[in-house]
């Protein structure tokens, strides 16, 4: 047995008397042991805090509650752990009551942008569905830390048919991301009837699942979970992992299982001060992400949440990754560096300046080390003329997919997928008389 596997056996062995391997990878068993007060905490690691450090914690847990799988737990190196990037993430740290001016509870106007229960509809085509206010493990980092907690945390069936129905109503939605707190928190059963319920709505073409199962809770992720979702095809599936040490031998397994299912991978990783704000980590962990067929995705802005101003890095920060990013790695490890607007304004992208200058015909670019150069513009071009009747268009307009086979002569004959069976030379009399 590995070091790893004993490290577990270990953790369990000190919540369970009479732990087994068989339990630590029971998704269950790992949710109904979760970590929820300090003195856990510090039993299961074998530390211990100072007193007025105690003090101060407790008070933070009264408004934001801990929640730590003993599979996250086990991930923190109990030698560091105050610079531990798991123990960060996971563990509340004092400087969550510390309330800035510019501190929302919702600064993304989820709630605002609600036209029913459960919904957030910003953008035209696309819709948020909360189908789960609760997650295997709270994040300190949370955007939705004022949801942590809920006791009313499971929507039940008429709610989740309430905001089925609004996307029912609303042909523009072709895009729906369910999210949560976690979705796959939900029974396999419930998980399956809404899916199928979206499928049912022709104007839907895609469903995403957002989900930090593969991060904290990769034992989540078991076969007959990836069965029912392979009913639903096409899903994407976006996780969040923000460092390396995430991506554990566990976490692989869950994200190959996916992979091999034939779902696209994303991630979606949050800017954090202390945790990931280093180039060399947020490279190696786009390359792990990428070796493990996770295409990363965004990189967002820390949020303006209450509680998470310790976790703010200033934007510089994110341009500066992204320095280190664009040319020095494969683009498809790159992701698109993002500020949500506060006010519900949506995603921004935020990309390092490469237009030096612009001119009539030329534009001056520079690349990513620091080489100047231009590039000349055509002397004249002149776009397809358009009336903007998009019903009647015939010019460019040819929207509909391509015909795959379109056989000629003889071929016609042969195939199977055409239904010719004659070939009929032009001006034959006998045919002529015919159409007479």
């Amino acid at each position: 047995m590995d070091i790893y596997n004993v490290k577990q056996q270990q953790l369990a062995g000190r919540i369970e008397e009479k732990p087994s391997l068989l339990k630590w990878r029971d998704w269950r068993w790992q949710i109904k042991n979760s970590i929820r007060n300090i003195d856990t905490f510090e039993k299961i690691l074998g530390i211990q805090f100072a007193e007025e450090e105690r003090a101060s914690l407790k008070e933070t847990l009264e408004k934001f509650p801990l929640s730590v799988t003993p599979y996250y737990l086990s991930l923190i190196n109990v030698n560091d752990y105050v610079n531990d990037p798991v123990f960060k993430q996971s563990f509340p740290n004092s400087q969550e009551l510390i309330h800035s001016a510019h501190d929302m509870a919702d600064p993304l106007h989820e709630d605002k942008d609600s036209p029913v229960s459960g919904i957030t509809h910003r953008y035209p085509d696309r819709v948020l569905f909360h189908i789960s206010n609760i997650c295997s493990m709270y994040c300190r980092h949370c955007t939705r830390k004022r949801k942590v907690g809920d006791k009313d945390s499971i929507p039940h069936r008429e709610q989740i048919l309430e905001g089925i129905d609004y996307i029912r109503k609303t042909p523009a939605v072709r895009d729906v991301l369910l999210s949560g707190g976690d979705p796959f928190m939900l029974s396999d059963n419930y998980l399956d009837w809404i899916l199928g319920e979206l499928r049912t709505i022709e104007h839907v073409e895609v469903i995403r699942v957002g989900t930090r199962m593969p991060v904290v809770l990769p034992y989540r992720i078991t076969e007959n979970l990836v069965k029912i979702l392979k009913k639903h095809q096409p899903l994407w599936i976006n996780t969040h992992f923000n460092h390396p040490r995430e991506i554990t031998a566990s976490a692989r397994e869950a994200l190959a299982m996916l992979a091999d299912a034939g779902f696209p991978l994303g991630n979606q990783t949050v800017l954090l001060a202390g945790v990931n704000d280093c180039p060399r980590i947020m490279r190696r962990l786009m390359h792990d992400l990428v070796k493990n067929r996770v295409r990363p995705y965004y990189l967002y802005q820390c949020d303006l949440s209450e509680g998470l101003s310790h976790f703010r890095t200033p934007i510089s920060k994110g341009i500066e990754i992204m320095e280190s990013l664009i040319g020095h790695t494969s683009g498809f490890a790159i992701p698109t560096f993002v500020v949500d607007a506060p006010g519900g304004g949506g995603k921004i992208p935020i990309m390092p300046n490469y237009i030096i200058s612009w001119g009539t015909n030329k534009v001056i670019l520079r690349n990513y080390e620091g080489v100047i150069t231009s590039y000349q513009e055509p002397d004249s071009y002149e776009p397809v003329f358009c009336d903007r009747n998009c019903t009647d268009c015939d010019l460019q307009l040819s929207l509909e997919e391509a015909p795959e086979y379109q056989a000629v002569g003889i071929e016609k004959l042969l195939s199977d997928y055409d239904e010719t069976i004659t070939l009929i030379p032009r001006d034959n009399e006998r045919f002529d008389r015919r159409d007479d």
